[in-house]
């Protein structure tokens, strides 16, 4: 199967850049799985779809300030890394620029002050030494400092909005979900980003359930797929953890027949890893590299909130195996003309 099967034209002045003031002011594209039929609203009617007994499962990871700006040690040449996982101590696998001068061995110190020949002056706050070349062109870094990690990183850090977004972001928590608790994300699980407090407390109201799964969005967000056909891609693993409480509910609910409604890719990847056949669930965790495409089969997700993705991603993929090929690019054909807004900041579509 080609990737350019995927691909769909996207102005781009249609990339959102800001987020909304209010959360649940976006838009809404409604696709029916089976039918194809689309209908479009504003997030809120997203409640006339759900319906008393629905399991809505979330991803509560949250974002850390995984972007810091440093300095080469012996040139004072600006360095930039990004975090992506931690693997142990002090050892992280981070995307690295400029990669060709950050090669093994090369030390990057950051909150310290340089001179006028660009050299560091006195001790950085906190230092980083490439070990080895990881996956993809990552690096695995080392980190040095004295004090708590996560305070020099909040101190330091900055939000990692993707590349397509051009605008600074006004405050920090308009790029977490209302219900991040987690933290080790690299990039929020964008679908969320749409609910406030209050409007979930009205869905429990309904008699929906809440469910909650944890996946720390790492690499595979930040790589496109290069490969010319499908089955060519290599997905990165990302640590998932699904609790009891959610293995409950989700396992209940499939056995009597409820829906269960992922809210988001991250959300609908961590059930079908976790899934049995039947797609009951256990308590588990570790790391996934699932790659859902078109042929798969769903086992726990029913439907699905998501917003909109880009061209020829792994994400476009999922979703095509989950609603059909053809209904989803008509459907962005449709989001296209509508002057929807897309990507992370963008509206929302629900596939049911």
């Amino acid at each position: 199967m080609q990737v350019d099967l995927f691909d769909y034209h996207l102005p781009e002045e249609l990339i959102a850049q800001t987020p909304l003031a209010d959360r649940t002011a976006s838009r809404l594209l409604t696709l029916s799985k089976t039918s194809g039929e689309t209908a479009h609203h504003t997030f809120e009617d997203l409640e006339q779809y759900l319906q008393a007994g629905d399991v809505l499962v979330l991803n509560n990871t949250r974002v850390i300030p995984a972007r810091l700006f440093g300095v080469k040690a012996d040139t004072g040449a600006k360095a930039e890394i990004l975090l992506l996982k931690q693997l142990e101590g002090d050892r992280w696998e981070a995307l690295v620029k400029p990669g060709k001068r950050l090669r093994e061995g090369a030390v990057i110190h950051f909150g310290v002050e340089t001179g006028a020949d660009g050299a560091s002056q006195g001790e950085p706050l906190l230092k980083a030494t490439v070990e080895e070349t990881g996956a993809q062109g990552a690096r695995v870094l080392r980190f040095e400092y004295e004090g708590i990690f996560n305070e020099l990183l909040d101190r330091l850090g900055h939000m990692p909005l993707p590349p397509y977004i051009k605008e600074q972001l006004p405050e920090r928590e308009r790029y977490q979900t209302v219900y991040a608790k987690h933290e080790g994300s690299a990039a929020a699980p964008t679908a969320g980003l749409h609910f406030t407090e209050a409007f979930l407390h009205r869905l429990e109201q309904k008699g929906i359930q809440l469910a909650y799964v944890t996946l720390h969005v790492g690499l595979g967000t930040f790589r496109p797929v290069s490969a010319e056909t499908v089955d060519e891609h290599d997905m990165h693993e990302e640590y998932y953890e699904v609790p009891q409480e959610t293995a409950e509910l989700v396992t209940a609910a499939k056995r009597e027949g409820r829906r269960v409604v992922a809210v988001g890719t991250t959300s609908a990847r961590t059930l079908e890893t976790a899934a049995a056949e039947d797609g009951s669930l256990q308590a588990c965790s570790g790391s996934t590299g699932i790659f859902i495409y078109p042929g798969y089969r769903f086992k726990a997700v029913d439907a699905l909130l998501t917003n909109f993705h880009l061209p020829k991603s792994t994400l476009m993929m999922l979703i095509s195996a989950l609603a059909g090929r053809e209904n989803v690019l008509a459907a962005y054909r449709e989001a296209v003309e509508r002057k929807y807004r897309f990507f992370s900041f963008g509206d929302a579509m629900f596939i049911y």
